[in-house]
């Protein structure tokens, strides 16, 4: 094995829920990742899980415990596990919600993010929790982000999806609807959209032009639909230009994503959750990452559940991990 390598970011890898595909995307991942040789992926897990599923999908790699992150090594046939041993295999059933695999993913969440608050990696890469199984182990988050605002004490952030061809930031995420219309405010606009443009430069795009949607038909073509164009989002619009901030708009959300598609804008402003997430499964459903902004640390994730209904049978399909895990690596280079 080769020594451990400092000079390479570390990322570590959650496990996600034991009884979904977590352990098998996370396997299949790290194991192409490694010989890329350009991060150093850690997962953290009960190893017992991940040692099973090597066994099936990954049977030449060696899964070696270690202490600390920086203490793993950048072998391409080892997969360095932060032992946390709270999922006894024989304890729970593969492909049923339980509290005992939402309480271990939970702990996996936890565990990671202390250890890049202190500085002890450089990104945390989570594998799927199922959030019913989270909060009947008595944990009341809505998820991934809400867990991860709780634990770095952040009361704004914001749901980005991103691939290689489209980046989309959201307004609002897990509201209904009509609730949703409600935050469509020209303050929150404005520090969306400042969000948007920090995080496309920390990919390294040096001047972002992002595309802010409007949120009714043809962005209320000029009052006829709506006046959330008139009244919030051009006025938001106004004050980001006068901050230097390529801010255009309102677009129309059905020409938005075609232009950003084809490089005419490096991120879009969605106003809700399924103005954003439904172009984003249409042409990145195997390439789209789900990336937390406004943390002090990294964080990108997979862009699909827990698939019960297909654990542990070897179809779960990687290539979402390995999307996730290259997104984690360009922002904590800046390699675009």
């Amino acid at each position: 094995m080769k020594s451990p390598t400092s000079d390479l970011p570390v990322l570590l890898v959650t496990l996600g829920d034991p009884a979904g595909v977590g352990p098998e995307v996370t396997v299949k991942g790290v194991i192409d990742e490694l010989p890329k040789q350009r991060v150093v992926p850690v997962v953290v897990g009960d190893a017992r899980v991940v040692k099973a599923a090597a066994a099936r999908w990954a049977p030449e790699a060696e899964v070696v415990k270690i202490a600390t992150p920086r203490e793993a090594n950048s072998s391409p046939d080892a997969i360095n596990v932060l032992d946390i041993p709270n999922c006894d295999p024989a304890r729970y059933e593969i492909g049923e919600i339980a509290a005992y695999t939402g309480n271990a993913a939970y702990e996996y969440v936890v565990r990671a993010a202390e250890l890049c608050l202190v500085g002890d990696a450089d990104g945390i890469v989570t594998a799927p929790l199922n959030k019913k199984a989270m909060v009947m182990a008595g944990h009341k988050f809505d998820g991934h982000t809400g867990l991860l605002a709780h634990l770095c004490k952040v009361d704004t952030q914001y749901m980005i999806l991103g691939s290689p061809k489209l980046r989309v930031i959201h307004l609002t995420t897990h509201l209904s609807l009509v609730d949703a219309l409600k935050q469509v405010k020209k303050d929150r606009i404005v520090s969306c959209t400042r969000a948007a443009n920090d995080h496309a430069k920390q990919l390294g795009f040096a001047n972002p032009r992002i595309a802010v949607c409007g949120v009714n038909p043809h962005s209320g073509d000029g009052g006829l639909f709506g006046v959330e164009e008139a009244e919030e989002i051009a006025p938001a619009i106004e004050i980001l230009r006068g901050e230097g901030i390529d801010a255009n708009g309102p677009v129309s959300p059905d020409s938005a994503y075609r232009i950003a598609y084809e490089g005419g804008y490096d991120i879009v402003v969605a106003m809700y959750h399924d103005q954003g997430h439904i172009p984003m499964k249409l042409i990145g459903f195997s390439s789209g990452v789900n990336i937390t902004h406004g943390l002090p640390i990294i964080r990108t994730s997979v862009d699909h559940g827990t698939a019960f209904d297909i654990a542990w049978q070897g179809k779960a399909d990687h290539a979402n991990m390995l999307a996730a895990i290259d997104y984690a690596f360009r922002l904590t280079t800046g390699s675009g």
